[in-house]
């Protein structure tokens, strides 16, 4: 069954690239970046991290590569986004909150839901180092059309450029309206053989496979932003059947089977204890319409195991091409597994059948959970299991620490370790404009086995959860009630003893430093 749709709609763009002047640049060592973000995805989803989902192509990256056992995104798509692309806290980007819509006219500032022109991308900065640069996948920072990817450094993009849509054609309710583009331009899925996961691979590959044509003498920057596993969930009938029965033990047999999975790989040291089962969450046997249930989870494991075989594609390109060795291939997610029921959203025919084309649903707080282990929480919120998600870093020629590393990173480090890399500096403005200055700190020392900066400060705000992290220090509050929680993650990796009466100076301390970020970044709680 063929897999590649869009390949035809860029048959004529080989064709005229072909016909250029090939170009005489000396040869440029500096390493191609490509940068892979899953959404949604839970820190033991993947094989690597503890799961049973087939991961073979990320599992192998991460037994070559470096693994981190703690790296922290933004809790939720947008802002993690926005961060990763910047370098910046997402409301010094403009993306404190979620994207704005094409309709809407938002008041400039940290919440307004596109990126700001107080901050610069690793397109637009790589760009003019002289990177090519591509981007596949979803965008989620900017719906108007002078927000989209090429107007932010990108030379070519596919994608979409809203957020979650049906995996089998866009979403086109009025509440839902979503788009995809080629380029600059309006792109519609065709009706028959498509597929969003597959789409977003292949035409990775395709750029990695026409930038090795033209053989520019230039390294390139690839941005490949999958949708899955978010909801709905959506998988390919082959997928689907190879997890047929495997999630009937339900979620408290699974959550303890990747728990001691995690243990046995050494991911987790022992003090990593597993929670309770969340109140409010029954036990798998209380639970109504067992299989219902179990093939949500089915579906998930087909969609992550779809994603891992497009990404096994695309490595498979960069070493036809001669290119995997000084490739630097950074894997992430964009926040915890979610928690999400959409149900009110009223988009699923109840005659279809989980996973295919008519349903639309999410897998729920229950399986989030498991997803999440060992963690606490899910997507949103500021608990490990919504921020702390897996992180693989994979290159041959440059990462000489292999394993697995305590050492902490975060979403905006990527922008600091593309621009050492890309042997460019971060500038102070950018065409005419005053920037934020980065936040982030390079990772090229930790792939050389050296340790970070072990108090550094760390800080997250997401409609009214707030969380600040220093050392093994972390606090956490949520509207409406704002009662702060301490946490030390050196003793309780897991969140489960809060110390803030046994240690009233250091949450004091931690507190007044929260408010000062908050009101430098513009938190408007």
């Amino acid at each position: 069954m063929k897999r590649n749709p869009i390949g035809l709609f860029f048959g004529f763009l080989v064709l005229t690239w072909s016909c250029q002047p090939k170009s005489e640049t000396k040869e440029d060592n500096r390493p191609n970046i490509v940068i892979i973000m899953a959404d949604d995805l839970g820190y033991s989803d993947l094989g690597c991290y503890g799961s049973e989902i087939a991961t073979p192509n990320l599992n192998a990256l991460a037994k070559d590569g470096l693994m981190f056992q703690r790296f922290y995104n933004a809790a939720r798509c947008c802002p993690t986004r926005a961060s990763l692309l910047t370098g910046l806290y997402p409301h010094e980007a403009g993306m404190g909150g979620m994207v704005s819509s094409v309709s809407s006219d938002p008041e400039p500032g940290p919440y307004q839901g596109f990126l700001n022109d107080e901050s610069v991308t690793i397109a637009e900065l790589l760009q003019e180092a002289g990177y090519a640069t591509y981007m596949s996948g979803k965008w989620h920072v900017g719906e108007k059309k002078e927000h989209w990817p090429r107007t932010r450094g990108f030379d070519r993009y596919f994608g979409l450029i809203s957020g979650g849509s049906s995996y089998f054609e866009l979403d086109k309710d009025s509440a839902r309206l979503r788009q995809m583009a080629l380029d600059d331009d309006p792109w519609e899925p065709p009706k028959d053989d498509f597929y969003m996961t597959d789409a977003f691979s292949d035409q990775a590959v395709q750029y990695v496979r026409e930038h090795g044509e033209r053989k520019l003498g230039k390294p390139f920057l690839l941005y490949l932003a999958f949708t899955a596993p978010h909801w709905p969930l959506h998988a390919l009938p082959e997928d689907i059947r190879k997890y047929e029965g495997r999630y009937a033990i339900g979620w408290d047999a699974l959550r303890k089977e990747r728990y001691e999975r995690q243990l046995r790989l050494g991911l987790l040291d022992p003090d990593f204890r597993l929670p309770p089962r969340e109140e409010g969450v029954s036990s798998w046997e209380a639970a109504a319409d067992k299989a219902d249930w179990a093939k949500r989870m089915t579906v998930h494991a087909a969609m992550v195991d779809r994603m891992d075989q497009g990404i096994g594609k695309l490595v498979r390109e960069l070493k036809a091409n001669g290119m995997y060795d000084n490739t630097l291939i950074v894997f992430l997610s964009d926040n915890g597994a979610s928690p999400e029921s959409i149900a009110g959203r009223n988009m699923h025919d109840p005659d279809s059948e989980i996973g295919y084309p008519g349903s639309y649903v999410a897998f729920k707080k229950p399986w989030a959970i498991a997803s999440n282990t060992p963690f606490r929480r899910y997507k949103r919120w500021l608990e490990e299991g919504g921020m702390a998600t897996p992180m693989i870093a994979h290159w041959p020629n440059g990462i000489s620490q292999k394993g697995i590393t305590r050492e902490t990173g975060h979403v905006v480090d990527i922008m600091a370790t593309c621009l050492e890399l890309g042997n460019t500096a971060y500038p102070e403005r950018y065409q005419g404009n005053q920037l934020k200055p980065m936040r982030g700190k390079s990772l090229v020392p930790v792939f050389k086995g050296e340790r970070m900066e072990q108090n550094r400060e760390l800080y997250w705000e997401h409609f009214g959860h707030q969380a600040m992290r220093k050392g093994k220090w972390k606090i956490i509050s949520k509207a409406p009630e704002f009662d702060w929680e301490l946490f030390d993650l050196a003793e309780d990796p897991t969140e489960l003893n809060e110390i803030g009466k046994q240690n009233p100076k250091i949450l004091e301390k931690m507190v007044k430093d929260y408010t000062f970020w908050a009101e430098e970044v513009g938190v408007r709680y």
